[in-house]
């Protein structure tokens, strides 16, 4: 792992690396989320459910078709960030968009640098990375799902194993960039998982119009 880290020329790779996390950055700062619930006629999503401009929070607007596109947009700004860096500037250098596409998602600079929690994202991403370790992560999140009906748990499982699957194969840099996003999805998830011990997550299709927790 440090041996690949090691061999990299970060003098001269730097400023491609930095133009590659902002140009994933600008993608994955898009809210489809907040843009889908608003022309669904359902409002500021944040002011919903857990106040997330993710699929799973706008879904309990009730508006399923908002929810699919915002699933297939914030996951899509993902892939499209690591497949145009990869075809440009090779492998090494999509890492460094992929981060910068999950960061622009966590943190939009458009919207105070509140996003989303990154879970679409991470798995196509993941996806564009290495498409088998990708449906490994979307059956994972399937499974867990379809057991528990606890779109947080399931997003939980399936980041803590991806830095493994990938591990598994022998891609060492794309293991500690997937370890380090695995991270952030567990900090952004801090509160669901103290419902989730506590028992009170929402499970997947509820509805929910409460005002948007806090934390």
């Amino acid at each position: 792992m440090f041996a690949s880290l090691a061999s990299i020329d970060w003098s001269a790779q730097s400023p491609i690396f930095a133009a590659a996390i902002v140009f994933g950055y600008l993608l994955g700062s898009i809210p489809f989320g907040l843009l889908f619930a608003r022309l669904a006629g359902a409002g500021d999503v944040r002011k919903i459910g857990s106040g997330n401009i993710g699929a799973t929070n706008v879904l309990r607007t009730g508006n399923r078709w908002a929810a699919a596109a915002t699933l297939i947009c914030d996951a899509g700004k993902g892939a499209v960030a690591v497949l145009v860096v990869r075809y440009f500037q090779g492998s090494e250098t999509a890492l460094f968009a992929a981060l910068g596409a999950f960061l622009g998602h966590l943190f939009p600079l458009w919207l105070g640098f509140r996003g989303g929690k990154g879970v679409a994202t991470f798995l196509c991403v993941t996806l564009a990375l290495d498409w088998r370790v990708g449906v490994l992560a979307l059956a994972t999140w399937i499974v867990v799902a379809a057991f528990s009906r606890l779109s947080s748990l399931s997003a939980l499982v399936a980041a803590a194993l991806v830095p493994l699957y990938m591990a598994l194969l022998d891609y060492q840099l794309d293991a500690v960039l997937e370890l380090v996003l695995a991270l952030m999805i567990f900090a952004m998830h801090r509160e669901n998982i103290r419902r989730l011990v506590d028992g009170s997550e929402p499970r997947i299709g509820a509805k929910e119009s409460a005002p948007a927790q806090p934390g």
